[in-house]
């Protein structure tokens, strides 16, 4: 189950990557902000479960 949650982190975090620079190569600040925005979800899932790793061993 923590291998699931660690890889949809990883993806939100590639998905916010693409948005935002989608965003920038067209001129779109809104689509910029959203991958940003999705990229520190990304970022926060995955210092969760790191945590939850560590007070697991």
């Amino acid at each position: 189950m923590a291998e699931k949650k660690k890889s949809r982190a990883k993806a939100e975090q590639a998905k916010g990557k693409a948005k935002e620079a989608a965003g920038r190569a067209v001129g779109n600040e809104r689509l910029e902000a959203e991958g940003r925005t999705e990229q520190a979800k990304g970022d926060a899932r995955q210092a969760k479960e790191k945590a939850k790793d560590v007070f697991r061993h």
